[in-house]
Formats: structure tokens, sequence, C-alpha cells
């Protein structure tokens, strides 16, 4: 529109505004007029009478159309069009073979070929006995099939002699009498002879159009190629049309594995059965085999890389595992170039919240659907080389630990490493670093965290009904404290091979493992090196969900996975160190035996930082909850006024008027006075105990005993201490004196070093370990039966 056009109308519409009715004239952008009261094209509305479900069932129409089975489906029957011409080629020329190989076999039938062959081996091999038997079966054989023909021949006629006259009978009454004039029993007859006549005019004319449908049919089926399947009739077009998998493929590929067993069922002939016949299964092929006797699954994932090369694929893109029954082989295979493709963005990444009960998305499937990876109830266990995955896949889990407003999460880092600093204003707990201090915090987050689980069990005890485990109704119930507790720690083999804490963080860690799952209680453990030296077999035998990134050899993947994993062909070696960065294979995530994940990778590294965002949505969360994060000092249990226990004087009782005792008569004695404190104890903890109090078990006749005379020693010398003053031990932090004298003998390597205490901290003998504890850490909870050990120790 020119310029004094759009004057002379907005002129007009000045004028008219003045009258009742107004007319509006929209707003000119780039020369167009907009005027919202002429008619505009809008989309119909759900409202509208007729057009919402119309408008939904074509949009479920056009769902469905691009669902992935009907595009497959599609496809095959557009190329299945195309091949029309050769397909019909080929279903003639089965029927003709089906046809010959019918009439084969009918003329071998007819003319005795098998006992035939066997009469011509047996005289050409000179065995006259076997000729005479050839020759006696051909002739008995021929006897008894004249005389079964002479016994089918004579009932025929026995039928007709009496069917004859019978219906010659019927058919005399029946013109010359009235069906009127007949009894009713001979009307009735006359009714089911007309029925009967009525049903065969319909069925002998269609027998007669199906039985050459059917007999070509069943002629082809006869003729067709001797393998199973029908891959010829479901093969697109597509790249990887040389290798499509089906039951042929399948069962070729296996035929050549060289297993013997094997190799003697194809030449006898045989044919393996498909308990689940070869199916799309997300972005890869499924089948489940049933194997011929004397062949295992675990001797097909044996020869894993022959199988892979048989069906045109990598190692890591073909999986036979072990069914429910070892003799049931379930074959996955990938397709072509799928497992080079990564996970995609993380799902929560921007936006979203967490409700942990229901589990974290941690990655893709092998069938390319997304694990929620279970968290409450269950622990983990992260493995493999350096630079795979493992510590970006612990992330990922606190991510979505973090992104529930009712869990804690603590975390430790056994190293120099910032993969967790995000996670700062998050975490009640968080130590990072190589030195001692961060062990020692590791190992009292254990302690504490099962003084926690104990807590837990008693509430859970007091709460109506006595429910077994945490719930998400009781999570929510922020007076109970019981809401989700994670605990994630990286790098664990150092804190487990820690020379002073190791030990005792093990033990700690597979109580944990063994009961916390009830109580909302996770345990999260990442490491890149999964020996039996590095991490406590208990932890491998007891975790719930082990992670497996590439590994080196069948020990690192028995390590994370459970032993016996590497035999039945669940394999992280496959996984190629760098190439596969970020695959892993997982078991116990899901119901399935084993997963192949591309995990989620939430970036954290030089420009690009998507973990902070998300950590602080979290903080965001919480606070709109009007909650706030948790304290890190837990809450003690109830000691229902228990007293402390002095252990020097419980010793000096126990040897009583005796000059020395023998040790393990001391712990037996010890246990009979206080077995709830005493129950667990073992011979280094006396030992570390002794040594506390500055005294020296020696040996005395072959077995090591305690003299009476060095217990009242340090029972004077800490009444001594005791008399010397606060301030004295606030001057020197020692909570008594060292003995004067040396002792005669120096201390056995078992007993530990006499412990010199702090002023607040009294140093004693942990039940469980023997190791030494703070009376500031935890109360264990209830200890086995004492372990008493050896006189010759």
């Amino acid at each position: 529109m020119n310029e004094p056009n759009r004057e002379d109308h907005e002129r007009a519409a000045l004028a008219r505004g003045g009258g009742r009715d107004v007319e509006h004239v929209g707003p000119v952008l780039d020369a167009e007029l907009i005027d919202d009261m002429l008619p505009q094209p809008r989309p119909r509305t759900a409202g509208r009478r007729g057009g919402g479900p119309w408008q939904r069932c074509v949009a479920w129409a056009a769902r469905v159309w691009r669902s992935d089975p009907v595009l497959r489906a599609r496809s095959v029957s557009a190329y299945r069009v195309r091949k029309v011409p050769v397909d019909v080629l080929r279903l003639v020329w089965f029927v003709l073979r089906g046809n010959w190989r019918w009439l084969v076999k009918f003329w071998n039938w007819a003319t005795y070929a098998d006992l035939r062959a066997d009469a011509r081996r047996a005289r050409l091999s000179g065995d006259a006995e076997a000729r005479r038997a050839a020759q006696e079966l051909i002739r008995s054989d021929a006897t008894a099939r004249w005389a079964r023909l002479g016994i089918v021949l004579r009932r025929v006629a026995i039928t007709l002699r009496f069917a004859g006259p019978v219906a010659g009978v019927l058919w005399l009454v029946d013109s010359v009498m009235d069906r009127s004039d007949m009894w009713p029993w001979l009307v009735d007859v006359y009714t089911g002879v007309g029925a009967l006549w009525s049903a065969l005019t319909v069925a002998v004319p269609l027998l007669l159009i199906t039985a050459p449908v059917v007999w070509a049919v069943a002629a082809a089926f006869e003729g067709r190629d001797r393998a199973p399947g029908a891959g010829w009739l479901v093969r697109p077009d597509r790249e990887d049309a040389d290798s499509w998998i089906d039951e042929r493929m399948i069962s070729k590929a296996l035929a050549h594995l060289g297993i013997a067993p094997l190799d003697r069922f194809y030449r006898e002939g045989g044919e393996l059965i498909y308990t689940v016949a070869a199916r799309k299964d997300g972005d890869g092929t499924f089948a489940q085999v049933r194997l011929p006797l004397g062949v295992t699954a675990d001797m097909v994932a044996a020869r894993r890389s022959k199988l892979a090369a048989n069906l045109g694929r990598a190692s890591l893109e073909t999986w036979p595992t072990k069914g429910d029954e070892d003799g049931v082989l379930d074959l996955w295979v990938a397709d072509k170039g799928f497992l080079r493709g990564g996970a995609g963005e993380w799902p929560l990444v921007h936006d979203g919240q967490v409700d942990v009960f229901d589990g974290v998305p941690f990655g893709l499937s092998q069938r390319g659907r997304v694990i929620n990876a279970p968290l409450v109830g269950v622990n983990w266990l992260i493995g493999g080389r350096p630079g795979q995955g493992k510590s970006a896949a612990l992330r990922t889990l606190l991510l979505g630990a973090a992104l529930d407003p009712t869990a804690e999460l603590w975390a430790f880092v056994m190293g120099e490493s910032p993969d967790f600093e995000p996670f700062r204003p998050r975490l009640s707990r968080y130590g990072m670093g190589m030195d001692d201090s961060v062990a020692e915090a590791a190992t009292t987050a254990l302690a504490d965290l099962l003084t926690e689980m104990e807590r837990r069990g008693k509430i859970l005890g007091e709460q109506p009904g006595r429910p077994p485990k945490v719930s998400r109704k009781l999570a929510d119930k922020a007076g109970l404290g019981l809401h989700p507790l994670v605990c994630g720690i990286d790098e664990c083999h150092e804190l487990f091979q820690h020379p002073k804490y190791g030990k005792k963080a093990a033990e700690l860690a597979v109580r944990l493992i063994k009961r916390g799952r009830k109580y909302g209680i996770v345990l999260l453990l990442a490491t890149q090196s999964p020996t039996k030296d590095s991490i406590p077999r208990e932890v491998t035998r007891n975790v719930s969900c082990g992670v497996a990134f590439s590994v080196a050899d069948q020990v690192a993947n028995d390590g994370l996975l459970g032993s016996g994993k590497y035999a039945a062909g669940i394999r992280a070696t496959e996984l190629r160190i760098n190439t596969d960065r970020g695959t892993c294979v997982a078991v116990g995530i899901t119901d399935g035996t084993f997963e192949l994940v591309r995990t989620f990778y939430v970036p954290f590294e030089d420009g690009s930082d998507d973990v902070t965002p998300v950590v602080g949505r979290a903080l965001a969360l919480i606070a709109e909850m009007g909650r706030a994060i948790q304290a890190s000092a837990r809450p003690q249990l109830e000691t229902g006024g228990s007293v402390e226990v002095d252990e020097l004087a419980d010793l000096a009782d126990v040897i009583g008027g005796d000059n020395r005792t023998r040790t393990q008569e001391v712990l037996v004695r010890l246990v009979e006075r206080n077995r709830e404190h005493y129950g667990g104890w073992s011979f280094a903890a006396l030992a570390a105990m002794l040594a506390d109090h500055g005294i020296t078990a020696r040996k005395s006749h072959g077995v090591m005993t305690v003299h009476a005379a060095d217990v009242m020693g340090a029972l004077a010398r800490r009444d001594a201490d005791e008399t010397a003053g606060e301030a004295t031990r606030e001057d020197t932090g020692m909570g008594g004196a060292l003995p004067d004298d040396s002792p005669e003998e120096p201390p056995r390597t078992d007993q530990g070093k006499p412990g010199s205490g702090t002023s607040g901290i009294r140093r004693r003998p942990d039940p469980d370990s023997g190791r030494e504890r703070s009376d500031s850490g935890t109360c264990p909870g209830p200890s086995p039966a004492p372990r008493l050990p050896d006189e010759g120790r």
C-alpha cells in the first residue's frame, strides 16, 4: 500500500471514530495493513463439533504410520512389490521341486530303495548274513503291504455290501410312500440323509477348489530351501542387507563355529529350534535358540568373535549369553554402526525433577530405551580403565539424586580431581584429596552411616505396621529423618588400600552394603582398579548394580560384574578403549541378564559446564519446598543410660590373683564379664587395648601371657595421671603417661604400638576389626561371637 492511500485510510478511520460503531484498524507492519476484525484463517480447535475427535484420530493414525514397526513393514512391502516377478518364479520352482521330492519319496517307498541299498552294500562287502536279512525284510514288508491292501479292500467291500441294500431300500420306500405317512423315526432318518447330502454338495466343490491351493502350498513348503526361516520374504533394501539377521543367518553362523557336537548335529540333518524367532529388538535383532544335546550357551559365548565374523558384525555388536537354561542361547545382534553413536543429552539437563525411589536417567540400553537406574534399595560399583567414563557415570547418578529435594548427598574423592567440585553447595559432606585426612573423613562417614542405619531401624520398628524398609511416604516425613541418603566415593580403591584406614573402611562398607539398602542409604563406589586386592570380595558379591566400562582382563570384568559373568558371555573386555568411551556393560540395573548401556554425559570441562546449572536448580527446588541442606552430623542412637566401660579395671578383675594369665584365657573371661562390649574382640583387639595402656603381653612357656604386675602398674599410673589435673593433660595432650621403664621385651608387631591419646578422645579397640577407633566415632551394631587366637600366636 502506498503512502497517500494509507493516510486516507487513517483519516477515514478517525472520522468514523465519532460514531457509536467504531471500526478497529490494526497497525501497519511492513507496508501491510493488519485488521483484527477481518476474518483470519484459524486452526480447528478441539472444542469444535466433530473436529476434535477427528483430529485426534488423524494424529493417532499419523503416529502409527510413522512408528518403527509400520515403517519396517512399509519398507518390506515396498521391497517385495518390486521383487514380485522374482518371488513368483521362486515359488513356482519351490512347487515343482516339492512335487519332485514327493515323487522321489514315493518311488523309494514303492521300490524299497533303502532296503535294496542295504542289500547292495552287504553284497559288495561280502556279508552274506546282512544281505539275506535285507532281502528277507524286503519280502516280509512286501507281504505285509499286500496284506494291508487286501484288508482295506475287504473292508470297503463289506461296507458296500451293507450300505448298498440299505440305500436301495431307503430309495424304494421314499419312492412309493409319502413322508406324512411314514413313521416319525423314519422321517428323521430321511431328514438326516438329506442334510448330509446337502453338506456334501457344498463341501465337495469347495474341496475341489481348495485342494489344488493346499497342494501347491504344501509342495512349496516341501520344496523350499533347506534352511530355517524365510529371509528372502522379509529382507528389505538397506545398507546392511548383505548381513540382515534372521534364523537362516544365525543357523549358518552357528554351523561354522567349530563346536564338535553342533557340527555332528548339522551333519545328521538336524534343524535348530528357535523358541523366540529372530525379531527386531530396539536397535538390533534378538533371537533365542534351543541348542542341541551336548552344546551349551557358554560354548557359543566362548567363540563370540568367530560368531560375530560369521554374522558380519564386530564382536562388540554380537552378544551371545546364557538364557534361563544352560542349553538355551540368548543372542542379541546390534545393527551395524549403532554403538558408535552417543546416548545424546541427559533428559534432565535443562528441566525436571527426580524421585530417587523411581530411579535416575542413566543411559540408553542396547535396545535404544532410556534406562532409569535404581538408587534406593541398591548399591553401585562402577569401574573401568582411566578416562572411559566411570567418574562421569557416578556424577550422573549424583546429579539425579541432587534433583530430589528430600535426598541428602555425601561425596568423597580419593584423589586430586575437580569432577565433583560443583556439587559443594548441595553436599552435606565432601572431601577431596590424597592425604590421610580425606581417608579418615571417608571412613568416619561410613561409620556414621552404620550408626544412622541402626537409628533408622529403630525408627522403622516404632512405625505403625512395622514397615520392613523406607518408602516414599516415610521419607517425606521430615520429623522421622528417613530421607534418602546417598554417599558416593570416587577412586574407592585408594580408600580400601589405605595403610591406616583401608581395612576398617572395607569392613564398614561391606556391612553397609549388606544391610543399609532397606533404610534408604545408598553407597556408590567408583574405581579404576577392580581387583581382589583393591576391592573387597564381599563388596563385589553383595553389591546390587555392577557397571563395567572398558576393562583389561577377565579378573577386572568379574570383579565388577560378578563371578562367572565373563564365562557367561557378559564381557566388558570387548569394549574398545577410547573408541567406546561412555559405553558400559551393566548388571542389576534392569530385569535383564545384562545391559549394554550408552551412558548419558553431562559435560563439566573447559568451556562447557552443564553440572553447575543443574546443581543450582537442585538448590532452588530445595528452597522452594522450604527445606534446607541436611546437616552432616548424624543423630546418635539412644544408649538407654549405658555407662562407660572401664576396660583396664575389667582386665584387672578377670586376672584376679593370678601372677600371669594366658591371653586366650583373658579374652574368654572378658567375654563372660561383658559379652555386649567384648563379644567381638579378637587377639588384635586385646593387644591394641594393652598397648593403649602401656602393657605388653609376654611369652611364657611358649604361650603369650598378661602379667598381673603390669596391669597393676598401669592402674597406678592412670591414678597418678588423674591426680595431676586437667591442666597437665591440656598442655601435654596426653591422656596418660608412658611407662618409665621400657618393657623387658619389645612389643609384637601384631599388637600395635602404645597410643598416647588426647584429652577429649580416648583410643579404644574396635570390636569388629581389632583396629583402634575414637570414641567420637560411631557405635557399631551387634558383633559376632569372639574369635580367639591360638595360644602359639
